[in-house]
């Protein structure tokens, strides 16, 4: 058993710290919600009334923030991680971050001697719920293996991509495929429909031909085809779209960055945009299907 500080008690965070808690672990849990806190509470985590305290002890930190701005502050603030002192613990941010921040941080807790990786994940809140999130890390290959075991028990798979900052990098690709081909499935389906072809006949042809992907086989965007789909659910989010128009834009932040061409990236970014703006940020980001038909919010 070991002792985890874990901070960032969202709709990630405490699913993960559930199925740490199910794998035997002691979860010193922090977050500035207090109904969050209270909910970790309910689930077996000891909640610290601080970053200090949830740092103090632990063989691991881990982190599920909302945006680099919080990483920064949570790692390099004043009563932060680093400067509480981390001690012997291995430091894991597992929120998604542009690849720069995630960089700097690691920078800082070297220059202290702490190692640290960056580990965001996909799978979303179902993935988070019963422990088969991807794993992206990024760092060397030390800090990885010491931190693999405690991402064991919320994870069906961990690849270790490269140097600090690789596993941002890494989900940043990802997720513009996936934001991309989410809406040329829905185009797809909003196109068949307008032809007369009926859902589960087109289902079945583009997911058994060449234009198959994740999209349509796990995560079909009309009813029916695939149960668990959001699209049964009236889009409740899974992954809601105003996460998807985030991940793009760290895509599209980090390809300005660098000089490379994404010009579906960047309009799949303008389409999410829009679809944000007109008040529909909370539903699953398949639900973008209902704005190329057209269709205002019920």
């Amino acid at each position: 058993m070991a002792t985890i500080g874990f901070i960032g008690l969202g709709n990630m965070g405490r699913p993960m710290v559930r199925n740490l808690l199910k794998a035997g672990h002691l979860v010193q849990a922090f977050d500035l919600s207090p109904d969050a806190c209270k909910e970790a509470a309910a689930d077996g985590a000891e909640i610290a009334p601080s970053i200090a305290a949830a740092v103090s002890g632990s063989d691991a930190v881990i982190t599920m923030l909302p945006a680099g701005d919080h990483v920064r502050r949570v790692y390099l603030g004043e009563e932060g991680v680093l400067a509480s002192g981390a001690g012997d613990a291995v430091l894991i941010d597992c929120s998604t971050i542009d690849v720069e921040t995630a960089r700097q941080v690691q920078r800082a807790a070297a220059d202290q001697g702490v190692q640290m990786v960056d580990a965001p994940v996909s799978g979303g809140v179902g993935g988070a719920e019963a422990g088969q999130l991807t794993i992206m890390m990024g760092g060397d290959d030390a800090a990885v293996e010491r931190a693999r075991p405690f991402l064991e028990p919320v994870s069906r798979l961990i690849v270790h991509a490269g140097g600090p900052g690789n596993g941002q990098a890494a989900k940043a690709c990802n997720n513009m495929i996936l934001g991309i081909t989410m809406i040329g499935v829905c185009e797809a389906f909003v196109l068949g429909e307008k032809l007369g072809l009926d859902h589960d006949k087109l289902f079945e042809v583009t997911a058994n031909a060449s234009g198959q992907c994740w999209s349509i086989s796990s995560y079909c965007p009309v009813p029916g085809p695939v149960p668990t789909s959001p699209a049964n659910n009236d889009y409740k989010a899974g992954f809601t779209a105003a996460m998807m128009l985030k991940d793009l834009r760290l895509a599209q932040q980090a390809a300005q960055q660098n000089d490379a061409a994404t010009p579906l990236g960047a309009q799949a970014q303008a389409i999410y945009s829009m679809f944000n703006a007109a008040g529909n940020g909370d539903l699953d980001f398949s639900a973008i299907i209902r704005f190329l038909r057209g269709q205002d919010r019920p």
